[in-house]
């Protein structure tokens, strides 16, 4: 299950000094940039060159969205782009796009790169690059504090939960052998749940650790995790190979350094970048 402009320039006097410089001298030269990427990343094929042009939705929270609806792009997605992009030595520039709109833009050449929590799956890899994840997530199920009689998804038979019917997450629980009460997204299914007109609601773990992290514990807890996990990456078109691989250069950089952790930590109150 998954789901954009301001351009942050960070030039340091030093920086700018020496870039005079070298001009001055008409020097070919430039200083080899972090993760192996040219300065410029002028052999990255970017629709600008020397900026990394990012696609995102900036209404997607805790991902990439406006504080207070108005205030500059932020996010995990947006603070990963823009680490990644100053280890390669480049600007950013952020294009906010609608979900719908987004792989065509990118198919399009008006971006080089989609940074909005795009899932990994058999499809998407027929058409697109991927980054190494930066995102690790499950489905968890959410119950009430001291629940017990839910341990398991195979507990969840003759329960109800509270499941938007669009979601993949609706699936599991009727795989499960739950009944159903619709309704429009999380927000709601955890104020039926707090109420106790449901027994319990699925998700992704990504969800209930932001609500966490926003609210507090309010009361629920995670009975159950699914044994698998979805992969979230930054996506590419098939020519941004070399782009590809400089970008994993800088995530590796930025998780062993524990940038990619502390971002975790900010957002959603644990490392979900493994």
């Amino acid at each position: 299950m998954t789901r954009a402009s301001r351009v942050r320039t960070l030039l340091g006097l030093a920086a700018a000094s020496a870039a005079v410089v070298a001009l001055a001298a008409c020097s070919s030269a430039a200083p080899e940039a972090s993760a192996g990427a040219s300065a410029a990343g002028d052999d990255f094929g970017l629709v600008k060159a020397g900026t990394l042009t990012v696609a995102t939705e900036g209404t997607y929270r805790p991902f990439s969205f406006h504080e207070d609806g108005s205030g500059d792009l932020v996010g995990y997605d947006v603070e990963v782009a823009e680490a990644v992009a100053d280890k390669l030595g480049l600007e950013i520039e952020f294009q906010e796009t609608q979900w719908d709109a987004i792989f065509a833009g990118l198919d399009a050449g008006r971006f080089d790169v989609v940074a909005n929590q795009v899932s990994i799956n058999p499809e998407r890899e027929e058409q697109y690059l991927f980054s190494a994840p930066y995102t690790v997530s499950s489905g968890v199920i959410v119950v009430n504090q001291g629940d017990s009689s839910i341990s398991s998804f195979d507990d969840l038979a003759g329960k109800t939960t509270a499941q938007s019917l669009t979601s993949n997450w609706y699936e599991l629980a009727t795989e499960s052998g739950a009944d159903v009460e619709a309704v429009e997204g999380w927000a709601q299914a955890v104020a039926l749940l707090q109420q106790g007109r449901v027994d319990a609601t699925i998700n992704d773990e990504l969800t209930y650790l932001d609500f966490v992290n926003t609210n507090g514990q309010s009361g629920i807890e995670v009975a159950a995790t699914t044994d698998d996990s979805s992969l979230s990456a930054l996506t590419f078109t098939k020519d941004k190979a070399d782009l590809v691989t400089a970008v994993d250069a800088a995530l590796e950089e930025l998780r062993a350094e524990g940038v990619l952790a502390e971002l975790g930590e900010k957002y959603f109150g644990a490392d979900v970048s493994e």
